[in-house]
C-alpha cells in the first residue's frame, strides 16, 4: 500500500512538472509518461479495489488529462510601435531591416518638442526650421492615412521618429532597393496595388514587400501642393549640403523608385526605420 501511495506522489508531482511545460510539449510528456507507467503497471501487477489494474487506472487518468488539453496556436498578430503623440504604427521587416508600415503623423519630436504647423504658403516658402503640414491643410481628410508632410529641417533634427527609430539614410533606403532587386523594379513592390490611392496604371504594382506605399504628393518650396495620387515621396536623412537633402520618389506611371536630393524647404512624406 505505500509503495502505491509512493507511486501516485511521483506521477501527481510529474504531472505538476509536465502542466508548466508548454502545451505542445506538455502533450508529448504526457503520451510518454503513459507508455513508461503503462509498463510498469504491467510488471507490478497491482490491483485496485475496483478490479482495474493500477496501471490501467493511471492510464485512463492520463487519457483524461490528454483529452482536456487543447493545444493553441497563437495568432500571428503585427508588431507595432507607437509614437509620441500615441500614434501606432504595424511593422515589418524587409531582409534585415524592420520598417513602418505607414508614413509618420506625429506633430512632435521624440523629446516632447512641438512642431510648428504651417498653414500659409508663403511662410512654408521662407521656413529654414523645422515644420509640417497636412495635404492641403486638410488634417481631417489626409492624416489618418497618408501621414504628415515635413519639411527637411525637421528630419534634420534627428528626433522625428519614435525612440529606437530613425528616418532612413540614403544608404539604407539603398539597402532596401537592392534587396527587392534594384530601383528599376522595387518601385512595384513597394507601392499599394488596389485602385483606392494611385492614379491608373500605377505601373508594376503589387505590394510585395508588404511597404504599402501611397502616394500622399508633396509641399513644394513656394507653399503650393502637388501630385496627391500620382507620386510618393520619402524623405532620407542624408544631407547633400546644408539646404538640401536626399529622397526617394515613386510614380504611377513607373515601377522604379528614383533617387534625387532637393531643397529642404519641400515638403515629402517619412517612413522610419528602427534602429540596429
Amino acid at each position: 500500500m505505500l509503495q502505491v501511495e509512493i507511486k501516485y506522489i511521483f506521477i501527481i508531482n510529474l504531472f505538476d512538472e509536465i502542466f508548466n511545460m508548454e502545451k505542445t510539449k506538455r502533450l508529448l510528456a504526457l503520451l510518454l509518461t503513459a507508455l513508461i507507467l503503462i509498463s510498469c503497471g504491467k510488471k507490478s501487477g497491482k490491483t485496485s479495489d475496483s478490479g482495474l489494474s493500477a496501471s490501467k487506472q493511471t492510464s485512463d487518468r492520463i487519457g483524461d488529462y490528454r483529452d482536456s488539453i487543447i493545444v493553441e496556436t497563437p495568432a500571428l498578430t503585427p508588431q507595432t510601435v507607437k509614437d509620441i503623440d500615441g500614434n501606432v504604427y504595424n511593422t515589418l521587416k524587409i531582409g534585415n531591416q524592420t520598417w513602418m508600415t505607414k508614413n509618420l503623423k506625429t506633430i512632435r519630436l521624440n523629446d516632447g518638442t512641438s512642431l510648428e504647423l504651417i498653414k500659409d504658403g508663403a511662410i512654408w516658402a521662407s521656413l529654414t526650421s523645422p515644420g509640417y503640414c497636412w495635404y492641403n491643410n486638410d488634417a481631417a481628410s489626409y492624416k489618418g492615412t497618408f501621414g504628415a508632410l515635413y519639411n527637411g529641417y525637421t528630419v534634420s533634427t534627428r528626433k522625428l521618429c519614435p525612440t529606437g527609430w530613425h528616418v532612413p539614410g540614403d544608404v539604407e533606403w539603398s539597402t532596401l532597393i537592392t534587396y527587392l532587386g534594384g530601383e528599376n523594379i522595387a518601385g512595384g513592390k513597394l507601392k499599394e496595388n488596389s485602385a483606392d490611392f494611385w492614379v491608373t496604371p500605377n505601373t508594376g504594382a503589387n505590394n510585395e514587400s508588404g511597404f504599402t506605399a501611397i502616394p500622399g504628393g508633396l509641399r513644394y518650396h513656394d507653399g503650393v501642393f502637388h501630385d496627391f495620387g500620382f507620386s510618393g515621396y520619402w524623405w532620407s536623412s542624408t544631407e547633400y549640403s546644408e539646404s538640401r537633402a536626399y529622397f526617394r520618389y515613386m510614380d504611377y506611371e513607373y515601377s522604379n523608385v528614383f533617387r534625387f536630393d532637393n531643397l529642404k524647404k519641400l515638403g515629402f512624406s517619412v517612413r522610419c526605420l528602427r534602429d540596429y
